[in-house]
């Protein structure tokens, strides 16, 4: 499905990331982890074709420097932290964005097909009474719901989550996570996610990627790498037993 090979990227001409590989089968979610300014971002933004990257990235065996804006559209889609408000469209018209890849012309008209789609995935975060509302009346949980039923509309094969759900409280973030997990496994989605809540992490991806100083230091199933002695060390700190003694406290 997504094939990354010997990936190296940065900013201003100096690389973070160094020499990345790995693949992704249809389906999987996959967290990359590990302390800030390790390259988790930075690895979504060349996956998501934002920054200039040396190596090779690979869709469908389709190098992605060969697909043109609107054709990438339909098979990557970015979400992020909540972001700025620049037009105060209604819920529905933000979520119809993300149907702009599929239409020809800058004033073409939605079909039936797109507001059919337009509203599902509304409904499918459970905002689809409030479809008529302001988003600038919105909380930052509800709206980080509008931008990821954008993101269903946008109907890609690949979902890139760059810390998602930051700043929300706990109920939102597992709110979300919940919206994607279930949406992903239905429709047979790819989802790299960056996360700093390794709860989240467990609960949310079936592979982890531990990144330390922009390169991969262990690649294996959630739970393996959590409970390693790697991530100890990239860490500087037994993550595992700081969560069963803070557990404890809930006793």
């Amino acid at each position: 499905m997504l094939e990354i090979k010997n990936l190296s990227s940065g900013y201003n001409g100096i690389d973070v990331v160094h020499n990345i590989s790995f693949n992704i089968e249809e389906g999987n979610s996959i967290a990359l982890i590990g302390p800030n300014g390790c390259g988790k971002s930075t690895i979504l933004k060349a996956i998501g074709n934002i920054i200039d990257y040396k190596g090779e990235i690979k869709i469908n065996n389709k190098d992605l420097k060969s697909l043109k804006r609107k054709d990438l559209a339909k098979k990557i889609a970015l979400m992020s932290q909540t972001s700025n408000i620049f037009f105060d469209y209604t819920i529905y018209q933000t979520v119809a964005l993300g149907r702009y890849p599929y239409m020809e012309g800058m004033f073409k008209s939605l079909s039936s097909k797109d507001n059919e789609i337009i509203s599902k995935a509304i409904e499918n975060v459970g905002l689809y009474k409030e479809k008529d509302r302001l988003i600038g009346e919105l909380s930052g949980g509800q709206l980080q719901r509008v931008y990821l039923a954008r993101v269903f509309a946008q109907e890609p094969d690949i979902i890139l989550l760059d810390e998602p759900t930051n700043h929300l409280d706990l109920k939102c973030q597992i709110e979300i996570l919940s919206y994607i997990k279930r949406w992903t496994k239905e429709n047979k989605k790819t989802v790299i996610g960056v996360l700093h809540d390794l709860n989240l992490v467990q609960m949310f991806s079936e592979r982890a990627i531990l990144i330390n100083d922009g390169k991969i230091i262990k690649n294996d199933k959630v739970e393996k790498v959590l409970k390693s002695n790697e991530i100890k060390e990239v860490y500087g700190l037994d993550i595992r037993q700081y969560m069963i003694d803070a557990l404890k406290a809930w006793e």
